[in-house]
């Protein structure tokens, strides 16, 4: 029952979003003029028949361009739609991995690894370009990495020690901390409009905390670790970033990167707080609960595969859109992991929750559209 309404909720909201982001993606349509017939009338026929085929080339010029736009809208759709759906996939395996097998370190290295393979494999086989890259190259992406590094592994001990909504309602206020280390060290000062989108992130998550059934201290700071963690990797991209970096770095291939270089600084220090020992414990304990070694395989492998294709689909779409249905797409993405987990695991949520959540994503919302109107 649970799965089908899950399903229920997914298709909904998908249908939603993707109706929405569609209507922002649609390009003005430009109809041609038609010149009076009667003009038409009083030339000679040979005057009348002469501008016919340009006119006939226009329409089918136009006609062609109106196809690509619609072709366009729905591919940068389905790219959200995948987005959605990935990272719902994600949200669901992680906790469930997370629950069988409480080693948060050790889940986010996998899922940071689980992506290099096929990495690997696309650059390989040039099915992609792979990236050209000198060695101050990735001295320069190092700080950016350990930024996306920061950010996953708060979001997985946060999601590892509370309900993904709780979670997500946290990593909400995430504007709240861009604009203040924007302004600590980057100097960078927005609008008063700006700023005043801000006080309804803050009301909101203070309100759906304060009442909230499956609070935890641990998932509350890991959430800003990662809210923190992502500000700054935003920042040091602007910082470091800003001509670009090698070749061939499209989008796909700069998280991928990314990845590969988190995973690397990950490494060491999973292995440190979670050694082979902890690892073996965890992994006893929850084949003695009765769960079976294949279970919980498949929930920590489908965790990473989910992890980084939803983020690979997130590049892929946020770079085919402008900022106002950037943000429209980040606050649906918010409301449907929300709902979607919420149906997922049963997590019950108070009334006051419901409307400390629904102020905190609306102020997501008009942050965005603030900032990319006001600055």
């Amino acid at each position: 029952l649970g799965c089908a309404m899950m399903l229920k909720a997914v298709l909904l909201f998908g249908a939603v979003g993707t109706s929405a982001l569609a209507s922002f993606a649609v390009a003005p349509r430009h109809h041609l003029r038609v010149a009076p017939q009667r003009a038409a009338v009083a030339l000679p026929t040979a005057a009348r028949l002469a501008p016919r085929a340009p006119a006939i080339f226009m329409a089918d010029a136009a006609e062609a361009k109106e196809s690509d736009g619609v072709f366009e809208t729905l591919k940068t759709a389905s790219f959200f739609a995948l987005w959605y759906l990935f990272n719902i996939g994600y949200n669901i395996y992680n906790k469930k991995a997370l629950n069988a097998l409480p080693i948060p370190w050790t889940m986010a290295l996998l899922q940071l690894f689980v992506g290099i393979p096929y990495c690997l494999f696309l650059w390989t086989t040039g099915l992609r370009k792979a990236p050209k890259l000198s060695a101050d190259n990735v001295k320069t992406l190092i700080p950016v990495s350990l930024g996306h590094l920061g950010t996953h592994i708060g979001a997985v001990i946060s999601l590892g020690a509370g309900a993904v909504s709780f979670t997500h309602i946290i990593k909400a206020s995430e504007p709240v901390v861009s604009a203040a280390l924007s302004f600590a060290i980057l100097g960078a000062v927005s609008s008063w409009q700006t700023y005043l989108t801000l006080l309804p992130i803050v009301g909101g998550v203070a309100l759906a905390s304060l009442k909230e059934l499956s609070f935890t201290w641990v998932g509350f700071i890991a959430a800003m670790v990662s809210n923190l963690s992502s500000a700054m990797r935003g920042i040091l991209a602007k910082k470091t970033m800003g001509g670009g970096v090698g070749e061939n770095m499209s989008e796909a291939n700069l998280y991928g990167v990314l990845t590969i270089l988190a995973t690397i600084a990950l490494f060491p220090v999973a292995l440190a707080i979670e050694p082979p020992a902890a690892i073996r414990a965890a992994w006893t304990a929850a084949t003695g609960a009765g769960m079976t070694a294949g279970y919980l395989a498949k929930m920590s492998l489908l965790s990473g595969a989910f992890y980084y294709l939803y983020n690979e689909v997130a590049f892929l779409a946020l770079g085919r859109v402008n900022p106002v249905t950037h943000a429209v797409g980040n606050t649906i993405k918010r409301v449907v992991i929300i709902v979607a987990s919420v149906i997922a695991f049963k997590t019950p949520i108070s009334t006051l929750g419901v409307i400390g959540s629904s102020i905190a994503i609306a102020g997501t919302l008009l942050y965005s559209l603030a900032k990319n109107k006001f600055g």
